[in-house]
C-alpha cells in the first residue's frame, strides 16, 4: 500500500512538472554547423564590400528617412534574439518596388520598399528580416562558396586555404567568388532555407511575434507571384511543407502571447503604400547613367555642400584594442581592423574601405629606408615614395618632430583626392602621415586619411589613436 501512494505521488510530480515547465518536454531546432573556410574578419569584410557594390548599384534610402530608421529598429529587435555569434549587422531600405530582401554576409542587409508595401503585419514584415539574419546566423553564403572552392580549387591550393587562417579571402578572388547582390551565394538551397525557417521561428517567437506570419506571407508570395514569382522567391525556394515545419517548431516552445502591429509599423506602413518606388527596370536603366555612383559606401547621399559624415563614418566614444605583431593601437569600436599584404593594419569604419580605395580610415605600417642619417630623413624618402604611388598628393607643410609614447616621430599633413565624388567631381582629401622610429632602422607609419571636410571632426578621434600607439619591443 505504501509503495503504490509513493508511486502515485511520483506520478503526479512528474506530470506536475511537464505541465508546469513545457518548454522542457521538447527542444528547440539545433542547425548543424556547416564547413566554412572563411574566418569572421574574412565574412565581415566580403559583406562590407558587397554592400559598397549595392550602395553603387541601387537607389537606397537615407539614414534619416523614416522608413529606415523603421527597418533599423525592427532589425535591432530581432537581431537581439539572434542566436549564436554577434555580427555587426545594418539594415537599409531599398526604394524598389519589386518585393525582396536580402542578407549579406557579416550582417548587411538591404528590404525593398515593395516588401513592405506587400506585408499584411508587422509579423510578417518581421518574419522576412529574421529569415534573413538566420542566414547570417548560419553563414549559408560563405558556406557554399566554401563547397564551390573545394570543388574548383586545386588540392594543393584548397589544403592550404582550409588550413590556414585568412586565405579563404584571397582564394575566392582568384576563382572569382564574389557576393554581391546577384551572386549565386545568395541563392539559397532548399536545405538552407529548411534551416533559415526554423531559426527564424525562433527569433520571431523570442522578440514577441507570430512565427506564423513568416510562412503565410512566404506563400501569399508563391501564390501571387504566378509562373515566375516575385524576386525574392528566385533566390530563397520553397523548401516544401514550410507551414507544416514551421508550426512543429512552435509547438516546441512555450504558448506565448504575441504582439500586436506597433504604431511604428501603421505608420511605416502607410508610408510605403503613398511612396512611389522605381521598378527593377528603371533601376537598372539609372545606374548605367551613373545616378546612383555619389552614394557613399555608408549609405548617406554625397549633397552639393560636401561629404557630411554618416552614422556608420562617426566613431564611436568606446575603444577597444588591436594587439599587433609589432605594436598595439586602440580605435572605435564601430570600426574594423584588417591586416592585408606584408602585415600592413588598415581600420576603418564600415564603408570607409572598398579595395585599395580608402575614404575613411587609418593605415598602419612599417618602412625600411635605403640609407638614411636621420628620422627626417627616412622620413623623406617615405614621403617621396608615397607621393609616387599616390599622383596628385602633395605636401601641406613640412615634416614637424613630435613624440609618440616617449618615441621619437615626425609629422606632416598631406592633400591630395579622395575616391569619394560630389557632383561628378572629385572631393578634396586631407591625410595626416606620422612616423615612428623603431630604434632597428626601420620606421612604423600611420596614414590617417579622410575627405577634407571632415577631418576636423575626425581629428580628436585619430589624435585619441596616436596617443594608444605603441611600439612592441623587439
Amino acid at each position: 500500500m505504501r509503495q503504490h501512494r509513493l508511486a502515485s505521488r511520483t506520478l503526479a510530480l512528474l506530470l506536475a512538472l511537464v505541465i508546469a515547465a513545457p518548454q522542457f518536454a521538447l527542444a528547440r531546432y539545433e542547425p548543424k554547423e556547416r564547413k566554412n573556410a572563411f574566418s569572421r574578419e574574412e565574412e565581415i569584410k566580403v559583406g562590407q564590400q558587397a554592400a559598397a557594390e549595392v550602395m553603387q548599384q541601387m537607389p537606397i534610402l537615407p539614414e534619416n528617412d523614416p522608413l529606415t530608421k523603421y527597418i533599423q529598429k525592427l532589425g535591432a529587435k530581432l537581431v537581439a534574439k539572434a542566436p549564436g555569434e554577434k555580427w555587426p549587422y545594418s539594415f537599409r531600405v531599398v526604394n524598389q518596388k519589386e518585393i525582396n530582401a536580402f542578407a549579406l554576409p557579416g550582417g548587411p542587409m538591404f528590404v525593398n520598399v515593395g516588401t513592405i508595401q506587400a506585408a499584411d503585419n508587422e509579423a510578417q514584415l518581421a518574419g522576412v528580416m529574421g529569415h534573413e539574419i538566420s542566414h547570417v546566423v548560419m553563414r549559408h553564403a560563405t558556406a557554399s562558396a566554401t563547397s564551390k572552392m573545394k570543388w574548383q580549387a586545386p588540392l594543393s591550393i584548397l589544403g592550404a586555404v582550409l588550413g590556414s587562417k585568412g586565405g579563404a579571402l584571397a582564394q575566392a578572388a582568384q576563382l572569382g567568388i564574389g557576393f554581391g547582390v546577384n551572386s549565386v551565394f545568395l541563392k539559397y538551397s532548399r536545405d538552407a532555407e529548411t534551416e533559415a525557417d526554423l531559426v527564424g521561428t525562433d527569433i520571431l517567437y523570442d522578440a514577441g511575434f507570430d512565427p506564423k506570419q513568416m510562412a503565410v506571407f512566404f506563400e501569399k508570395l508563391a501564390a501571387e507571384g504566378g509562373g515566375r514569382g516575385p524576386e525574392f522567391l528566385s533566390s530563397h525556394p520553397n523548401p516544401g511543407n514550410r507551414m507544416q515545419r514551421v508550426q512543429q517548431e512552435v509547438a516546441s516552445l512555450q504558448p506565448r502571447t504575441y504582439a500586436k502591429n506597433s504604431s511604428d509599423f501603421k505608420s511605416a506602413k502607410q508610408r510605403a503604400m503613398n511612396a512611389n518606388p522605381l521598378t527593377a527596370q528603371q533601376i537598372a536603366d539609372q545606374a548605367k547613367q551613373g545616378a546612383y555612383k555619389n552614394q557613399v559606401p555608408g549609405g548617406t547621399q554625397v549633397p552639393a555642400g560636401g561629404v557630411p559624415s554618416s552614422s556608420g563614418i562617426q566613431p564611436s566614444n568606446n575603444f577597444k584594442t588591436l594587439n599587433g605583431g609589432a605594436f598595439d593601437i586602440s580605435y572605435p569600436e564601430n570600426w574594423a581592423a584588417n591586416q592585408g599584404q606584408n602585415a600592413a593594419v588598415l581600420i576603418s569604419p564600415e564603408g570607409g574601405a572598398q579595395g585599395n580605395q580608402i575614404a575613411y580610415g587609418v593605415m598602419i605600417d612599417s618602412y625600411t629606408p635605403q640609407t638614411a642619417n636621420s628620422l627626417n630623413d627616412a622620413t623623406q624618402q617615405l614621403l617621396s615614395s608615397l607621393m609616387q604611388q599616390n599622383q596628385g598628393l602633395k605636401q601641406a607643410g613640412s615634416p614637424q618632430s613630435i613624440r609618440v609614447n616617449g618615441q621619437p616621430g615626425m609629422s606632416v599633413e598631406l592633400l591630395g583626392q579622395s575616391p569619394l565624388q560630389n557632383n561628378g567631381q572629385q572631393v578634396r582629401e586631407r591625410d595626416w602621415l606620422v612616423t615612428i622610429d623603431r630604434g632597428d632602422g626601420t620606421l612604423n607609419y600611420m596614414v590617417f586619411i579622410s575627405p577634407e571636410p571632415d577631418f576636423s571632426s575626425l581629428r580628436p578621434t585619430f589624435e585619441k589613436m596616436l596617443r594608444s600607439f605603441k611600439v612592441r619591443s623587439q
